[in-house]
């Protein structure tokens, strides 16, 4: 990532140095995920959409330990692969939104407050900036080669509400915290890095 273009990291000491945990970052660009990956002061294990894994990015996606998911149903492979990540004191990766949008946490998914209540393990948000600013001139597909991509990083926090509870309204109502607290955080990053 370094080498193609210039990502500046922003508070990667908040991150926990041990321990189980989840990135919860924000997807408006293919090269999120991968640009976090090669930047982030931890190993992290992404939830992929299934359909990336095919030729040989598969046993390379498989080797650096990124998990296969169908997006068409509750993949409870996928699921046991990814409480086996934090169990084991891993960090999961997680774009809430589910697929690439506009990169806000608009519309966040069930999904990060299940594992997070599930687990136990902090969130610890994510803003990565700059990806969808310009289109390159090489490949219209991708930011300009050398440009700056923002990844800011911000203090860890709890899902649940204390109470243990795993029921339908206490994840409903972990998502709306979440969502605050995601939200929050990308406006604070944006104040922070001017974009």
């Amino acid at each position: 990532m370094r080498g193609l273009w210039r990502p500046r990291v922003l508070g990667a000491w908040r991150v926990p140095a041990e321990g189980p945990m989840i990135l919860a970052v924000n997807h408006a660009h293919n090269i999120d995920g991968p640009m976090l990956m090669g930047t982030a002061p931890r190993p992290v294990h992404f939830l992929i959409k299934k359909e990336a894994f095919v030729g040989p990015l598969g046993p390379f996606l498989s080797g650096i330990g990124q998990v296969p998911v169908d997006r068409t149903a509750a993949d409870r492979t996928a699921i046991g692969s990814a409480l086996g990540i934090l169990e084991r004191g891993g960090v999961l990766g997680i774009f809430p939104e589910g697929t690439r949008g506009e990169g806000d946490f608009a519309s966040l998914r069930a999904g990060l407050a299940y594992f997070a209540v599930r687990s136990g393990a902090p969130i610890v948000p994510v803003a990565v900036l700059g990806s969808t600013d310009r289109r390159g001139r090489l490949v219209p597909q991708l930011p300009p080669l050398r440009s700056r991509v923002d990844l800011v990083f911000g203090d860890p926090f709890a899902a649940g509400d204390g109470s243990g509870r795993r029921t339908r309204r206490a994840l409903d109502e972990a998502t709306v915290r979440i969502q605050e607290r995601l939200t929050s955080h990308l406006e604070n990053a944006r104040r922070l890095t001017g974009r």
